[in-house]
């Protein structure tokens, strides 16, 4: 297989995943997103097998080596994602994504140990040449991202898990003196050793620049409360992206430095577009714990207040007696995996006169788009679905709205200018002329502040699990 034929291939599996990214930027278009990204993939690898026989040719070395390290990883790789993806509950999506991106910055960084120590294997030099001192930079660069990508996304796995009592993966955050002047030194130290690796080729400055890479990923998400979560989850598969693309043009791969600028790029913009629907910089979200803050502002535990509580029948009775009502989806409806109840409750409506929409905002759950895949997994109609920007302006004239499961997302609060979550972008329920709050407590959400949309005159409360209770409301409605 001549250069230019995989060059070839590798552009058009490249072209493959830009039309994925594009179609996954819709619900209507995901599906022809998806298969886009995995003819791409087959094709990459497909790609990579003709290279490894043609390298094996050349090189005069036994084909069947080769092949069988690419199979293994094939079986064990795809076994594992085949098995997590069959498996896993879509309350758990945002640590399956937490788990992937630790998976690609690991392989950032094992491909730049193998680079370093044969670099004739990759082409990047004749055998026993040195590297030049441009590659040098890249494996480092891209060794060091991979390293912080791995160790912060399992910091971020077992805070999204939250089932793990080693204090690192608790939610709140892991906060102490000095730290963000340790973070600095261990960053700067990082960037030296690295350019000792650069200027010198000097394995040892590159395995300690890797030691400290992999700490600094650890010590920069341990200080992130869950509440900035999805903010976390986008950065990381930026971060991803970068590693990916950094050994790219270490191996001058171009399908590599391609997908990778891709994922870093978007993650890039994902994370700006997350930090703007808090009303956060990105620089205050990595340099501090948001659930921190927060508690700190509540002064600890509030005095009891009074508030309007009622049941299912009620809440179907003045839902089922409106012209309109808007839907808000938390993530209490995930963890009660109510989103099929729901779409039960709303076809119920809809057939007897009631106007019903869904109002998202861009952080409701643990992920960007969580509550979007839910309401797609239930097959809720796309055009009911709708952005906080497109739907904010209808709350004043929504007879009643549903909140399920939401907490900080409609939180009046954001309007203090005293509040921790001041100027936060919120769904602003609670100018609708009912409100109906759906909630197993009186809890306060990941920020840690009181919500006063529940004590409002307008606002009733209705307590117990989410699936149950739209279950009870669906029954009354009929």
């Amino acid at each position: 297989m001549s250069m230019n034929l995989v060059t070839l291939l590798y552009l058009i599996a490249s072209v493959c995943f830009i039309q994925a990214l594009k179609g996954l930027s819709h619900p209507t278009s995901s599906i022809r997103g998806n298969l886009f990204g995995m003819i791409g993939m087959a094709i990459a690898a497909l790609t990579t097998v003709g290279l490894i026989y043609s390298q094996a040719q050349l090189l005069n070395i036994p084909f069947g080596t080769g092949m069988a390290c690419v199979l293994g990883a094939l079986i064990v790789g795809g076994g594992v994602g085949t098995y997590m993806a069959r498996s896993v509950e879509m309350t758990k999506m945002p640590e399956l994504v937490a788990f992937m991106h630790s998976m690609i910055g690991l392989a950032a960084v094992f491909i730049a140990v193998a680079a370093v120590a044969e670099p004739w294997a990759f082409h990047i030099v004749a055998k026993g040449a040195p590297i030049p001192a441009g590659n040098r930079l890249e494996l480092f660069l891209g060794a060091a991202i991979g390293a912080i990508t791995f160790s912060g996304s399992v910091i971020a796995f077992g805070k999204l898990s939250g089932k793990y009592k080693f204090r690192l993966f608790q939610g709140a955050p892991v906060q102490f003196s000095g730290q963000h002047m340790i973070n600095l030194v261990l960053g700067l130290a990082t960037v030296g050793f690295g350019l000792v690796f650069m200027l010198t080729e000097n394995w040892t400055a590159f395995f300690v620049m890797l030691a400290l890479s992999f700490v600094l990923g650890v010590l920069i998400i341990i200080p992130i409360g869950g509440a900035d979560m999805p903010v976390v989850v986008s950065m990381l598969n930026s971060y991803s992206g970068w590693a990916a693309a950094g050994i790219g043009f270490s191996l001058n791969n171009s399908m590599l430095i391609i997908a990778g600028s891709l994922v870093g790029s978007s993650g890039a913009i994902l994370s700006y577009i997350m930090c703007k629907a808090m009303n956060r910089s990105f620089f205050n979200v990595i340099l501090g714990g948001f659930g921190g803050e927060a508690a700190a502002a509540t002064g600890g535990a509030q005095p009891a207040r009074p508030v309007k509580s009622g049941s299912p029948d009620d809440a179907a009775f003045l839902m089922s007696n409106a012209e309109s009502v808007i839907i808000v989806p938390g993530y209490g409806l995930a963890v009660a995996r109510a989103q099929h109840p729901l779409k039960e409750l709303t076809d119920k409506l809809i057939a007897r006169g009631v106007s019903v929409k869904y109002a998202i905002h861009p952080v409701a759950g643990r992920m960007p788009g969580h509550m979007n895949v839910l309401l797609a997994e239930a097959e809720v109609p796309y055009d009911q679905v709708f952005e906080m920007e497109d739907i904010n302006s209808e709350f004043g004239d929504t007879d009643v709205v549903l909140v399920l499961g939401a907490n900080d997302v409609v939180n009046p609060a954001a309007k203090d200018p005293k509040s921790a979550i001041a100027g936060m972008p919120i769904l602003e329920a609670y100018k609708a002329r009912q409100v109906i709050v759906n909630k197993r407590s009186m809890a306060s959400g990941y920020a840690g502040l009181d919500n006063e949309l529940f004590y409002m005159d307008r606002t009733m409360m209705v307590f117990g699990d989410a699936k149950k209770v739209v279950e009870d409301m669906v029954k009354a409605v009929e």
